[in-house]
């Protein structure tokens, strides 16, 4: 079931006391609602989820690059100015069709069970943190890929500084003495959703790789060892 705003609400109830909330944003992955539109009325709503199921569908029949506004608005049956009003544009539609692993994921690392959430030493918690995005992206792939935010947006997109905040905060746990804003820039390149579809389905690197890959940079990055 997709939800009906792109992070709108806070999933999990608050974080750990070892979790840091010096950034507000890491409890807003999505677009705040317009100050005339604190909540969508009921019909809105039903329309924001019709349209979403219609986008849905064609991800699932014929891929996401058969989700353009004018597809969802044709298999919606309503008309094109419909979705841009709703969404803004494709990558806004895109984005909404993510919402829901966004939200399970955010839940999970900010407060689900270690080694993801709190409870774990910071680098088994960056370990986990990688492999846990690599697997999301090999099941949500061609998704991540089609609603990529453009050069002037991929680093100040909502869900992006969320992530690396979280990154930038496990380090300065581990390596307190580093330049973790930069080291954060560095790991989170490694999750890049466009470099793992080049690795994996233009080089034939399997994802196992992919993840030993991951830990061996964490601990190299930390100065650690596996288990450390």
């Amino acid at each position: 079931m997709l939800y009906a705003g792109f992070m709108a609400t806070v999933p999990p109830p608050f974080p750990t006391p070892q979790e840091s909330v010096g950034h507000p944003e890491l409890f807003q992955l999505g677009t705040a609602p317009a100050p005339d539109e604190p909540c969508l009325r009921a019909d809105a709503a039903r329309n924001r989820a019709r349209l979403l199921e219609a986008a849905a569908r064609l991800v699932a029949e014929r891929g996401a690059d058969a989700v353009t506004m004018e597809a969802v608005a044709a298999e919606a049956r309503v008309g094109k100015g419909t979705v841009f009003r709703r969404f803004g544009d494709r990558t806004g539609l895109l984005t909404a069709l993510l919402d829901h692993s966004e939200k399970k994921f955010q839940a999970a690392f900010l407060a689900g069970p270690p080694p993801l959430g709190p409870g774990a030493p910071p680098v088994e918690r960056l370990r986990a943190f990688g492999h846990a995005m690599l697997r999301r992206s090999a099941d949500e792939l061609e998704l991540q890929l089609a609603a990529e935010p453009g050069a002037s947006r991929r680093f100040t997109a909502p869900p992006r500084r969320v992530l690396r905040h979280h990154v930038t905060m496990l380090l300065r746990q581990a390596v307190p003495e580093a330049d973790c804003e930069l080291l954060s820039h560095t790991l989170m390149g490694q999750l890049d959703p466009a470099l793992i579809h080049h690795l994996t389905r233009q080089c034939g690197i399997p994802m196992a790789r992919l993840e030993d890959a991951w830990a061996d940079l964490v601990d190299r990055v930390t100065g650690t060892a596996a288990g450390g």
